[in-house]
């Protein structure tokens, strides 16, 4: 209907331009907003205030000529002017009904526009380091990327999901130690374990498993392992020059090939259950794009080539500097360090670099709200290598708090101490926790309720939006056991029956779908999916309600089913962008 009246919109302004009353440069794209109240129609535009100063006409006499040269329509009952100047769109009863045909015919495509290959994306979010298991804090992340995935797939883009692993640098190589240290405790050594290392419980079961696997073979003396390293940070002092030191150590007494083993155990048992864990969350990837074979493939090398060619590179104090502040970021950075390792920061460049030279056309990264610093400064390395900043878009989505029986639960990821997202998925079930993720904008904190989460009660939204799905099918359910069948010919041919408040609301619910798509998509905000979701099911309660479905007259009988099983279409397909199951009984 929207794109309808657009047209018609267009055509009108296309005729006044002709007959003089308006110039060229008034022939600007109409904007409709669904109205409040249908007392006021169905549609609203402010197009004869957007064009009044240009036409030079007052709002409501521009708008009572663009009313005079709409075309006729099928659709539309008439338009009308209110206010200042606005044109509300009175919708005929047919268009109401047709969108029952349109979702019936269409079925899990219905609101979709096709995949454009020209409009593909790559969209990175996770991307957790693989030092430990996901948390509720990754959780949060994990379901808004794979969710605004959906919808911009539903959107008509080609989308690509991908998961950036963090498998090279310093906080592997911390890993590493981590898991050694805890392996020679097993083997009865003492060992002051560093501040910095990972402690949580998982890193004992890794070095349990290399233990069983090889034994004593990589034991060593507890007292050679720190024997006369600088000091900690608890015994006076630099924590990081201690950690960097037992690495160094570490790699001395172990060799190379003792040093993979613990290296390469941790992140493979780590990265294996990060996978696993996404999986049963129903969050897939495309792409697990190794950090370490782009570092291998000359890529970092490559981008800072990139920055040096186009003069945006200098030496200091030893170190190679990128010139971000004349960019745009709030300080230079350093990419290749004095010891000639290259940063963090340089594999970010070359990440992106590599991004752009894989031919998407816009590069989404999904980040948390800490990573704040990092749209100025990836912007400033986009432009220093000549490429177009607007094909780079980060998204920050804020931090997710768990409350139990009113009261927030305290975690820690230093000492270990968190709640992970198995666990959140085991408490409360992938189901609500895919919900509850996105149901708030990603751009405000989010407090979930894990007892409303659980709750089988109306209350809980994602209950509440499930238990329609599978009223539904138990009305279908109903409707076999008394022997009788559902003709949708018929029912298509009485929509014009549709005439009850109840059953024209769910109408209405209904033919905003493809617009929630369009918004959503547009606005990267999954949450006005789930929004609408709630609003559809609770249109379809109200109608449950004060129906019946299954009467005795065939033609009411079939035209209400036809209605329901649209409405049973719109939810599922709705749940599955955002990762949801669809139950046919609960």
């Amino acid at each position: 209907m929207k794109e309808h009246i657009e047209e018609l919109l267009i055509q009108a302004l296309l005729h006044l331009t002709r007959a003089g009353t308006l110039n060229a440069d008034c022939n600007v794209a109409p904007q409709l907003e669904r109205t409040r109240s249908p007392e006021h129609g169905e549609f609203a535009s402010n197009l004869a205030m957007v064009l009044a100063k240009k036409a030079g006409m007052p709002p409501r006499d521009l708008a009572q000529a663009i009313i005079d040269q709409l075309p006729r329509s099928r659709q539309v009952e008439r338009a009308e002017i209110a206010g200042p100047g606005f044109i509300n769109f009175y919708m005929q009863h047919v268009a109401l009904t047709g969108v029952v045909k349109d979702i019936l015919y269409h079925g899990e495509n219905f609101g979709h526009l096709p995949q454009d290959p020209e409009h593909e994306v790559t969209v990175e979010f996770v991307s957790a380091n693989p030092t430990g298991p996901l948390h509720v804090g990754h959780g949060r992340g994990a379901a808004y990327g794979a969710s605004l995935a959906s919808i911009l797939q539903a959107a008509g883009y080609t989308v690509q999901r991908e998961y950036y692993v963090n498998d090279n640098g310093r906080q592997m190589d911390i890993l590493a130690v981590s898991v050694w240290l805890r392996y020679l405790e097993l083997c009865g050594e003492q060992v002051r374990f560093p501040e910095n290392g990972y402690r949580g419980d998982y890193i004992y079961a890794i070095a349990r498993e290399i233990r069983e696997e090889v034994g004593d073979q990589w034991r060593r003396k507890g007292r050679d392992v720190v024997g006369d390293l600088p000091a900690d940070e608890e015994h006076g002092g630099d924590r990081e020059l201690h950690i960097d030191a037992i690495i160094k150590r570490t790699e001395e007494m172990l060799g190379q090939a003792g040093y993979r083993t613990f290296f390469d155990a941790a992140i493979n048992s780590i990265l294996s259950d990060i996978r696993a864990d996404l999986t049963g969350f129903g969050v897939n990837f495309d792409e697990w794009f190794s950090e370490k074979k782009l570092e291998d493939s000359g890529a970092t090398e490559h981008a800072i080539e990139r920055l040096e060619k186009n003069g945006h590179l200098y030496k200091k104090d030893g170190a190679t500097w990128f010139r971000a502040s004349e960019l745009g970021d709030e300080k230079d950075r350093v990419v290749v360090r004095e010891n000639g390792r290259s940063t963090y920061f340089a594999s970010d460049i070359a990440y992106f670099l590599n991004k752009m030279e894989r031919g998407f056309e816009r590069a989404i990264y999904v980040l948390g709200a800490d990573h704040h610093g990092y749209i100025a400064r990836l912007r400033a390395a986009a432009i220093g290598m000549g490429e177009d900043p607007e094909r780079l878009e980060i998204i920050l989505v804020q931090f997710a708090v768990l409350f139990r029986d009113g009261q927030k639960v305290a975690m820690s990821t230093r000492s270990g101490q968190f709640i992970t997202l198995r666990e959140l998925r085991e408490e409360v079930g992938s189901d609500a926790a895919r919900y509850f993720y996105v149901m708030r904008s990603h751009e405000q904190h989010l407090d979930f309720d894990l007892d409303l989460a659980k709750s089988h009660t109306n209350e809980n939204p994602v209950y509440y939006i499930q238990y329609a799905h599978a009223r539904i099918c138990s009305v279908f359910r109903n409707l076999e056991q008394m022997n009788e069948t559902h003709n949708p010919a018929i029912g298509e041919a009485a929509l014009n029956l549709l005439t009850e408040p109840s059953e024209i609301n769910l109408l209405r619910a209904l033919s905003r779908y493809p617009e929630i798509i369009e918004a959503s998509a547009r606005l990267r905000a999954p949450h006005l999916v789930a929004h609408y979701l709630q609003s559809l099911a609770t249109e379809f309660h109200a109608c449950y309600n004060s129906q019946q479905f299954l009467v005795d007259d065939e033609n009411i009988r079939n035209v209400r089913l036809n209605l329901i099983l649209a409405t049973r279409t719109v939810l599922a397909n709705g749940l599955e962008l955002l990762g949801i199951s669809a139950p046919e009984s609960m």
